[in-house]
């Protein structure tokens, strides 16, 4: 943690505190160079053994390195057999590209209102969405807290659902002592650079179902498989494959793998130092009565990718005066998420209003993610938790 701590913004620098950064040191260089000198860049050798190892660590059969997160989704929607006539049940607040799965595969996307508490999937807001038409649910580990998997799990069983888990935030976290993306048919994950390991861009599918597996690797592959008609022979090196099916490049690259390697070893320092981070904001945040912090319920890991805190009063007027406040210190901050029924395509699409999904609503208004990085300070930190005291304080007074 040496250089990122050498790199931290010092209080009254005047440099900007960031939402996050990624952390990397002379192991990343050393993992490119390598794969550079090898001549191998595309995918290959080392994309196996990042895919060997994250699968390893998450405990899963099968773990398909992709070209992000929203790649790693499609291909989920695919592999599943979703299409058009099927509806997705998705959480009304999450990034846009959790319910545009559903969409680029003919399905619909229906939303359900979320728990303002965790901003996680309700599950009685789940089960009360589900029609004869629905096949699948996206649920969304938000900011890197595990959903409610027991009661959401035993809804979709009940319904026979396909359950994607988008842990795009949670990598490394867990629910009840498992890891997640083992838990539904399809995890899918993030390594762009918000996230708490990272390749630039990239992504990964997880899955414990050999056929979900076979079937999303050749998909990412310009539909490609490997052995040859029956017809034709045994295999030969120069076989070109065979081509049944309609597929993408979707590939992620060794130089790329080489960067996801070097991150996994880290992965566990870096899960460790953002909850101690955490644990910092919770201290020095836990008078302002008016500001609710991180819920993680019992059993429910969290990798605290996004420090998420919400507004008990004053809405999104209020919010964004505060966040002005702190951009006029160096404080750099962002609303949670989106609420999804109010995007235009969604709300155009499907005649969607905000009051359809009040919480997802409040979810988007109310939060504002605060600066949590690699090698903060407990200075940087106390920066940050004063000045919001300060803008909590003077926001009623400021008109607008």
């Amino acid at each position: 943690m040496a250089q990122a701590e050498k790199n931290s913004p010092a209080r009254g620098s005047g440099k900007t505190l960031p939402l996050t950064r990624p952390l990397f040191d002379e192991e990343e260089i050393e993992k490119v160079r390598a794969c550079l000198n090898s001549g191998w860049v595309t995918q290959g050798p080392l994309t196996k053994e990042f895919e060997t190892t994250f699968a390893r660590r998450h405990q899963v059969e099968h773990a398909l390195a992709v070209t992000s997160c929203t790649t790693a989704l499609y291909l989920a929607a695919l592999a599943l057999g979703l299409g058009p006539g099927d509806e997705v049940v998705v959480p009304a607040l999450t990034w846009v590209t959790s319910a545009n799965c559903a969409e680029y595969v003919g399905a619909r996307a229906v939303l359900a209102d979320i728990d303002l508490e965790t901003f996680n999937l309700d599950p009685q807001a789940f089960e009360a969405a589900i029609t004869p038409r629905t096949r699948a649910v996206v649920v969304v580990h938000l900011f890197g807290l595990a959903a409610p998997m027991d009661e959401i799990l035993a809804a979709a069983r009940r319904h026979s659902l396909a359950v994607i888990e988008d842990a795009a935030c949670a990598v490394g976290s867990h629910y009840r002592g498992r890891p997640l993306g083992g838990l539904g048919e399809v995890g899918c994950f993030s390594f762009h650079p918000r996230k708490v390991v990272t390749t630039g861009e990239g992504g990964m599918l997880t899955t414990n179902r050999t056929d979900l597996a076979a079937l999303a690797a050749s998909l990412r592959n310009h539909g490609a498989e490997a052995e040859p008609r029956p017809a034709s022979g045994p295999p030969r090196p120069y076989a070109m494959g065979r081509f049944d099916r309609l597929g993408f490049n979707f590939r992620l690259s060794d130089i790329q793998a080489a960067v996801g390697l070097a991150q996994m070893t880290k992965l566990e320092s870096l899960l460790a130092e953002r909850k101690g981070l955490a644990d910092g904001y919770n201290r020095l945040l836990d008078d302002p009565p008016d500001l609710a912090l991180p819920h993680a319920p019992e059993g429910c890991g969290h990798t605290y990718q996004s420090y998420v805190v919400r507004l008990r009063e004053g809405g999104c007027r209020r919010r964004n005066r505060i966040m002005e406040k702190l951009a006029g210190k160096g404080i750099q901050t962002r609303p949670g998420t989106h609420a999804v029924h109010r995007l235009g395509y969604y709300a155009d699409k499907y005649g969607l209003k905000p009051e359809d999904f009040p919480n997802a609503c409040r979810g988007e208004d109310e939060t504002i993610t605060l600066p949590l990085f690699p090698g903060m300070t407990t200075a940087d930190q106390e920066f940050v938790a004063g000045e919001l005291k300060k803008a909590l304080r003077e926001s009623f007074s400021t008109p607008g």
